[in-house]
């Protein structure tokens, strides 16, 4: 008996390792991270500070996604097929054709794309396409920077899981206008300034035919990114966008 004990415990050590490996496949809470590729670069933002530090930091958190950041849009056209969310932030050119064309072939193919603060701008009059049909439409001005209140319209749509009915905070408030031509988008929340009765979508899904786009009209800084309700936001908008 002493002679078959090296094969009884290679043998359970065998059906040990079986045994964790099926449970670390079938346990949801080792969720596969979601890819994300995310554009910044342009003028009038810290994008390096906000959007390459601050919101990798929000997203990689706890695992849930993994997130390569760029400031050069001719590496996109290279980096598509290897994520399954595009983030935009940048308010600089996407000038290359087959680069825009093969954003909307990622979208078309039901992949996300989120879209933050610069890149909901009426940035290119030489692609209107982009704003009518990927955005929704746009903005063209903002209120001066200071404070103003976001109202959830929608609290039971997976991107504002979590989130204050209502919070304040100091940004560009965006005179976001749907385009009445372009997609038609859902607002999930609102923005109101202190000192108008004007008020604006300011987190919104695109109603693309086939991928999921979401647009956040928040965050030109720290006063933005750095808060619980803009970095649940993002966090919930990359994960609905991906599935």
């Amino acid at each position: 008996m002493k002679h078959s004990t090296p094969k009884i415990l290679a043998a359970l050590l065998c059906l040990l390792a079986m045994i964790t490996n099926n449970a670390m496949a079938e346990n949801p809470g080792k969720k596969k991270a979601i890819r994300v590729l995310l554009v910044g670069g342009g003028a009038s933002h810290d994008f390096d500070r906000w959007y390459k530090q601050e919101d990798v930091q929000t997203l990689q958190k706890d695992g849930l996604a993994t997130v390569e950041y760029t400031s050069d849009p001719s590496t996109i056209l290279g980096k598509l097929k290897d994520i399954d969310v595009l983030y935009l932030s940048n308010n600089q050119p996407i000038a290359d054709k087959a680069t825009r064309e093969a954003i909307f072939a990622f979208v078309d193919a039901g992949k996300g794309l989120v879209l933050a603060h610069p890149a909901l701008w009426y940035n290119w009059a030489d692609w209107p396409e982009y704003n009518q049909k990927l955005v929704g439409g746009g903005s063209k001005g903002h209120d001066k920077y200071g404070p103003f209140e976001v109202t959830i319209t929608n609290q039971k749509h997976p991107v504002t899981k979590g989130v204050p009915a209502s919070f304040k905070l100091d940004d560009e408030l965006y005179y976001f206008k749907p385009d009445a031509s372009g997609t038609p988008i859902e607002v999930l929340a609102t923005a109101k300034a202190e000192t108008s009765d004007k008020v604006f979508p300011s987190i919104f899904i695109v109603k693309y035919p086939k991928g999921r786009i979401v647009g956040i009209a928040l965050g030109h800084d720290a006063k933005s990114h750095t808060i619980e309700p803009y970095q649940t936001l993002l966090r919930n908008a990359v994960k609905w966008a991906s599935n």
